[in-house]
């Protein structure tokens, strides 16, 4: 950060954090106090670009008759992107540098592996390291019941670390508060997930607002409705925690990458097969079809798979064409405005 800052150092201007973003202001921490600051200043018509919170930011302090302002927003190392649910293929950015991407996935309904691979792919995507987080573990009385569902966890996310813990219990605690001390990390997951009750046991006070899931369906109600970073203790390691509302929707943005990742074994398995092109559909000496005839691959993981590239596929077709849209519109206007000019200046020479 030091570094990213070097070029406005000595103009009256100072590194900040951003700790929560609201309506055209953010609360942001300096070195000296946390300060309340006008984000119109780097206001930006791409959602992909809109301040958020973990942003450093470029902050000019405020005099006592007004705000401080923010001057520019430094590069980010990672940021969790997803897409909108608009009909104009846009990418939501919803937390920037973050080191560790906390999946809360609850034990008190029927495990949702889908969900852990789409979020999975989100998180590899952000540059961030994933990490499943199976809350509600004191709900599963039986161990050989937990241990198979943190198995079934662990091979819907390869390589990605899988914890069960419980906020009632603390069992678990100690073990995930050492992986993220230090750093930053993000809490992600569905409204019911039991993410504000993890946030409080990380925090070690009663810091977000918790309330009981619906027993009609067992989802929950929204409790967190902004996006706030919050230190965590110093006696646990220290570090920041980004709660975040519960994700009814995640689609993908741009995660290709992030969903070769997630799917690895796959990936891995399709440098075996016949044709370096290789749908995993009907192709000959298929790698990836002959380890799900052998029961070595889940046909559930590729059926998963296909459908996220599908996704990813479609996304970024429809946000191409929006592009060229958008610059056939532009270039529309600034013809326009040429054809304008040259008929007044035409006009002018005609006069007498």
């Amino acid at each position: 950060m030091a570094d990213a800052f070097a070029p406005y150092d000595g103009q009256g201007l100072v590194p900040a954090r951003v700790v929560r973003v609201d309506r055209g202001r953010c609360d942001a921490v300096t070195a000296e106090d946390t300060v309340r600051a006008d984000t119109a200043p780097v206001a930006t018509g791409d959602p992909t670009r809109t301040i958020c919170t973990g942003d450093w930011a470029v902050l000019r302090p405020g005099s006592a008759s007004g705000l401080a302002e923010v001057r520019a927003l430094l590069p980010r190392r990672t940021a969790f992107l997803r897409s909108t649910a608009t009909n104009r293929s846009e990418g939501q950015v919803l937390a920037a540098n973050v080191d560790h991407a906390l999946i809360a996935v609850s034990l008190a309904a029927e495990l949702d592996l889908a969900r852990v691979e789409r979020f999975t792919a989100l998180a590899w995507t952000s540059g961030a390291q994933p990490l499943v987080v199976l809350t509600k573990a004191d709900l599963v009385e039986d161990p050989a019941t937990l241990a198979q569902l943190t198995a079934d966890a662990e091979q819907s996310a390869p390589g990605v670390t899988v914890l069960s813990v419980s906020a009632a219990t603390g069992d678990g605690l100690d073990v995930l508060a050492a992986v993220v001390a230090g750093g930053t990390c993000v809490l992600l997951g569905q409204s019911g997930a039991g993410k504000s009750t993890l946030a409080n046991a990380l925090l070690g006070e009663e810091v977000q607002d918790v309330r009981a899931t619906r027993d009609s369906d067992g989802k929950g109600r929204h409790t967190t409705t902004t996006r706030d970073l919050l230190p965590l203790p110093e006696a646990r390691g220290g570090g920041v925690l980004i709660d975040t509302p519960g994700l009814r929707g995640v689609g993908l943005w741009d995660a290709h990458e992030g969903v070769g990742r997630a799917f690895a074994e796959i990936e891995a398995l399709a440098e075996e097969c016949r044709f370096h092109d290789c749908r995993h559909d009907s192709e000959p000496d298929c790698a990836v079809l002959a380890a799900v005839e052998d029961g070595t691959l889940p046909h559930r993981r590729l059926e998963s798979y296909r459908k996220l590239l599908r996704e990813n596929t479609r996304l970024a077709a429809r946000t191409d064409a929006r592009l060229r849209a958008e610059e056939k519109q532009r270039f529309k206007q600034m013809s326009a405005l040429g054809r304008h000019m040259a008929e007044r200046k035409r006009g002018v020479q005609r006069k007498p």
